[in-house]
C-alpha cells in the first residue's frame, strides 16, 4: 500500500474510486514525458497547487513551464478531500496566532485566508469551472460547552480586530435552521466558506494551465532530481527535463528523495471519507439535514460533513496511521458510527462510496510557501487546501520570479523540521490515543 514516508515514489497507482471519480468526466490523458526537453520552470505535482502555480507562473510572469504528474490528473488529495473552501488552516485560531506572532501578523494571516477564498471564487467565475459550488457558509459545531465558550472567544476576537463578525448560533436554532447535531452545544457561523467537487475544480485548474500554455505531461514519475550548474536535472521513466527552476507540489504525495530541503519536515496524514447513499425528502427531515452549509466540528480528531447536490451526506474523519492499513474497513465503519450518533435517523442508511487519501500537517499546523536558490514548495495545509492552494499558489510563482510576499510566517520561511523525524508516526499514533481520549471525555 503506498505510504508517502516509505514507498520511493507513487508510479503506476490507479486514481481512486471516490464520489468525485464516479460523476465526473476526466479529460484525456496528457502524453507521458519522452526524451530529452529543456525548460524554464518545471512544476513537480498536478494537484491545486502544481496547476495553480504553474498557470501563475505562465500568465503573471510570461515563463515558460512544464508539469509532470506522477499518474493522472486527479490521483492525489485534489480529487480526494471532502471540497471545503473554508478561511482558516490548522488548528491555530487567530487569538492563538496573536499570542504567537503579534495582532498585525494575525491580521495579515486573516487577509491571506479571506483572499484565498476570493481568489479560488474568482478563479471558478473567470474560468467558467462548473464544480457545482453550494450555499455559503461554515458552521463550526461546538461538541461540548467549553468548546462553545472558546468558539465565542474566537468570534469575538474576529469582531474586535478583524472588521468581521462570525454569527453565534445557538443550539437551537441550529437544530431547526441547520442541522439537527444530536451531539452540538451550538455553532460559530462564518459567512465565506462553501463547498464544491473538487475534482471538478481540478480540472478546470488543467484547463486554464493548458490554456496558458503550461505543458503537461502524465504519467511522468520523477525518478531523480539533481542541482546542476545551471539549475536543476529531473529524470522520469522514459525521460530528461533540465530547467532554470523548480517547484515541489506534491503536498503530502512528495516524493521523500527528491530533495533535501523537505526532508522530515512534514508528515503525512490518512484521512477518511464516507457518502452516503441517496437521501429521501423523509429521511432528510428526520435527520434534520436542513442546510447545504459545510460543517466541522471542534473535537481534537475532527469530524466535517456536508450534505451534497445530490442529497447524499459526505463524512470525513482521520483514518490509520500507517499506509499499510489504510484499506482496514474498520475506518469507514468509525466514521459511519460517528456519523449515526451525529444523526441517528441515517443509522439504517447505507453507504455509496468510501475513500481515503494523504493530507501534510506541518510541525508548527501552518502551511508554507518557501524558495531557495531557484527551487520552492508550498506543503502543509493541515486539510484546508483547496482554498489555501490558490493563495499559496500565486504567491509562490512570484516568489520564484522575484516578487516579495508579505512579511507573515507562512511566507518564505521553510516548514520546521519534526524532531526525532523517523519516529513521527509513533508520535502520530500517541497523539491520536490521547485525542480519541479527550474527545470522549468531552
Amino acid at each position: 500500500m503506498y505510504d508517502p514516508l516509505i514507498s520511493a515514489n507513487a508510479a503506476q497507482q490507479a486514481l481512486p474510486s471516490t464520489f468525485w471519480s464516479g460523476t465526473t468526466e476526466l479529460l484525456p490523458e496528457s502524453p507521458r514525458l519522452q526524451g530529452h526537453l529543456k525548460t524554464d520552470v518545471v512544476v513537480i505535482g498536478g494537484g491545486f497547487t502544481g496547476l495553480l502555480t504553474a498557470y501563475y507562473l505562465a500568465t503573471e510572469y510570461g515563463r515558460q513551464v512544464t508539469l509532470l504528474e506522477a499518474n493522472r490528473i486527479g490521483f492525489g488529495a485534489s480529487a480526494r478531500n471532502g471540497g471545503f473552501v473554508l478561511k482558516g488552516s490548522g488548528r491555530l485560531g487567530y487569538g492563538q496566532m496573536a499570542k504567537r506572532w503579534d495582532l498585525d501578523t494575525a491580521k495579515g494571516i486573516y487577509q491571506e485566508f479571506s483572499e484565498a477564498v476570493a481568489r479560488v471564487e474568482g478563479l471558478i467565475q473567470d474560468g467558467k469551472i462548473d464544480c457545482n459550488p453550494q450555499e455559503k457558509g461554515y458552521l463550526k459545531i461546538a461538541h461540548s460547552p467549553k468548546a462553545m465558550q472558546t468558539l465565542q472567544a474566537g468570534a469575538d476576537f474576529i469582531a474586535r480586530h478583524m472588521g468581521q463578525g462570525a454569527e453565534f448560533i445557538s443550539p437551537s436554532r441550529l437544530r431547526s435552521d441547520y442541522l439537527n447535531h444530536h451531539q452540538s452545544y451550538g455553532a460559530l457561523r462564518l459567512a465565506d466558506g462553501f463547498g464544491l467537487n473538487p475534482l471538478k475544480l481540478l480540472l478546470g485548474y488543467a484547463r486554464l494551465a493548458r490554456e496558458a500554455g503550461v505543458q503537461v505531461f502524465e504519467q511522468s514519475t520523477v525518478l531523480t532530481s539533481v542541482r546542476t550548474a545551471k539549475g536543476f536535472c529531473l529524470e522520469t521513466q522514459a525521460g530528461r527535463i533540465d530547467a532554470n527552476a523548480l517547484v515541489f507540489a506534491g503536498n503530502a504525495y512528495t516524493q521523500p528523495g527528491l530533495t533535501e530541503i523537505l526532508k522530515g519536515r512534514f508528515l503525512p496524514i490518512l484521512s477518511n471519507v464516507i457518502v452516503t447513499e441517496p437521501l429521501s425528502a423523509a429521511v432528510l427531515a428526520e435527520a434534520g439535514l436542513h442546510s447545504r452549509q459545510v460543517a466541522m466540528d471542534t473535537r481534537i480528531l475532527k469530524y466535517y460533513y456536508r450534505l451534497l447536490p445530490e442529497n447524499r451526506l459526505l463524512f470525513g474523519g482521520r483514518g490509520a496511521v500507517w499506509g499499510r492499513d489504510a484499506d482496514n474497513p474498520v475506518y469507514p465503519a468509525r466514521l459511519k458510527e460517528a456519523m449515526d450518533k451525529a444523526f441517528p435517523a441515517l443509522t439504517g442508511v447505507g453507504l455509496s462510496y468510501t475513500w481515503h487519501g494523504w493530507l501534510a500537517a506541518s510541525l508548527d499546523d501552518m502551511p508554507h510557501v518557501y524558495t531557495r536558490s531557484g527551487e520552492g514548495y508550498s506543503l502543509g495545509y493541515c486539510g484546508a487546501g483547496v482554498s489555501f492552494s490558490s493563495q499559496a499558489a500565486w504567491r509562490l510563482a512570484g516568489m520564484l520570479s522575484g516578487k516579495a510576499a508579505p512579511s507573515l510566517p507562512l511566507y518564505g520561511t521553510p516548514l520546521p523540521g519534526f524532531p526525532l523525524a523517523p519516529l513521527r508516526r509513533m508520535g502520530q499514533w500517541a497523539f491520536y490515543h490521547y485525542g480519541r481520549l479527550v474527545d470522549s471525555l468531552s
